[in-house]
């Protein structure tokens, strides 16, 4: 059996909280007493003003363990909070786990959040070379790459712009190509693909099928979009509160969380007050799909 190239065993990410209790102080008051203890004012003042604090502890990933093949996509599913974004980080290297390990089989690039990994200053072009850098690539290997990128991001018009006149819409489309055509064995994607337009998500998400299927790299892929999730990942996470739920095939795993919600609609009250002269009265809204049949699910693409 083939090593897994991403192996993760009993991580956890514990954070610290700390509540703040008590009055405020005013600023006068905080002048004065720096006024008459100019030396011991620092020593006891932060407490004074504080008040008392309380810390707790908050495990936003608790024993979380998979294995990842060369070559797989991935979706990682859950509710706001679940623990994806967090888990990503750690995966990305951004944020070490609280306890637990992870072995990694090859190089990792990460596309997390708008921006990241960008110089503001820098031009298009120049960061293009920067990211290229920074992933162990020499600049022949970038220049060879450079014209794929610049037309895939679609940013001629921009390219010698500093990124920082950049909209967000054009900073995923730049990280993204230079994510994508500098070769990692594993790419990391969140939901930043949600800031793009439509037909520049199909785009990505034809981009990272080839790379799966005709390259060999590994994908994790982080979404709202249980569509976009579906047609490009055959195995899936979902995360609730910050463990695995369920790990397996993605259209079990998929219909397992869209279960889960229907559970915890909130149902919407018709309100009795009425608006209008009553000419005309909506009795009942439905949507269909191209077939003409009733559908609850609207695919964006």
């Amino acid at each position: 059996m083939m090593e897994p190239i991403i192996s993760v065993k009993n991580i956890s990410k514990k954070y610290n909280i700390t509540h703040q209790q008590g009055g405020y102080i005013a600023m006068r008051d905080v002048l004065t007493d720096i006024a008459k203890r100019p030396f011991n004012f620092l020593k006891y003042k932060a407490k004074k003003i504080a008040g008392k604090e309380t810390k707790e502890e908050f495990w936003a990933l608790k024993d979380i363990s998979f294995e990842i093949q060369k070559g797989e996509a991935v979706g990682i599913i859950g509710a706001n909070g679940a623990g994806k974004s967090t888990l990503l980080k750690i995966l990305s290297k951004i944020t070490p786990p609280t306890t637990g390990t992870i072995e990694y089989k090859g190089t990792i690039s990460s596309l997390l959040e708008v921006g990241t990994g960008f110089h503001p200053e820098l031009t298009g072009r120049e960061n293009i070379f920067l990211n290229g850098a920074i992933l162990g690539m020499t600049k022949k290997e970038i220049a060879e790459k450079f014209d794929s990128i610049i037309k895939f991001a679609e940013i001629e018009k921009f390219l010698d712009t500093p990124v920082k006149r950049y909209s967000s819409g054009m900073y995923v489309r730049l990280a993204f190509a230079i994510a994508a055509h500098m070769e990692p064995d594993i790419l990391v994607v969140d939901e930043v693909l949600a800031v793009g337009d439509a037909e520049f998500q199909k785009k990505c998400l034809g981009k990272m099928d080839e790379v799966t299927k005709t390259a060999g790299r590994t994908i994790l892929f982080v979404s709202h979009n249980i569509s976009a999730v579906q047609k490009l990942c055959k195995r899936c996470i979902l995360l609730e509160g910050g463990k695995i739920k369920m790990i397996g095939d993605t259209q079990d795993v998929v219909a397992e969380y869209t279960s889960f919600n229907k559970q915890n609609e909130w149902s919407v009250k018709t309100p009795k007050r009425k608006t209008g002269v009553g000419g005309i009265t909506i009795k009942k809204v439905w949507i269909t799909d191209e077939k003409k049949t009733k559908t609850n699910k609207i695919t964006s693409f």
